[in-house]
């Protein structure tokens, strides 16, 4: 017995929901994998007193950004498993907002921000609209 993939959605089939969803988990993707690229550069060029923290640090930054990246890939092409890590991904905006907003200054807008878009994409994509295209309506009976 072989599990059939799930079909890929059309750009008409996709709801909007689904469509905020997939795009504030990439935008946070984005975002990771670039701070991961700003501190493999800053290792590299010396901006750094501590070149192997930089470069690991960075490393690892980027591999985590690119978890993300797959997973608003996946949603936008119907896939289910795409869920779990964007809704992981925008719940872990909320304690780095909070952390954000205890600094005070512009970084308490900042964090602001951050919390909007993680509960945006929460919101987003625990929509019933996304579950029935992720995972088809409940049979009735």
């Amino acid at each position: 017995m072989t599990a059939e993939p799930a079909p890929a959605t059309t750009p008409a089939a996709r709801p909007i929901p689904l469509l905020v969803g997939a795009v504030t988990t990439a935008l946070e993707g984005a975002a990771m994998a670039g701070w991961g690229v700003y501190n493999l550069l800053s290792g590299f060029t010396g901006a750094d007193a501590d070149f192997g923290r930089a470069e690991l640090g960075g490393a690892v930054l980027l591999l985590m950004g690119l978890l993300p990246l797959l997973a608003a890939r996946a949603l936008l092409r119907g896939r289910r498993w795409g869920r779990s890590p964007a809704v992981l991904t925008n719940s872990i905006c909320l304690p780095v907002a909070y952390y954000m907003w205890q600094s005070g200054g512009a970084m308490a807008a900042v964090g602001a921000a951050v919390a909007l878009v993680g509960l945006a994409g929460i919101v987003a994509l625990l929509n019933p609209r996304v579950t029935a295209v992720l995972y088809g309506t409940p049979d009735e009976g």
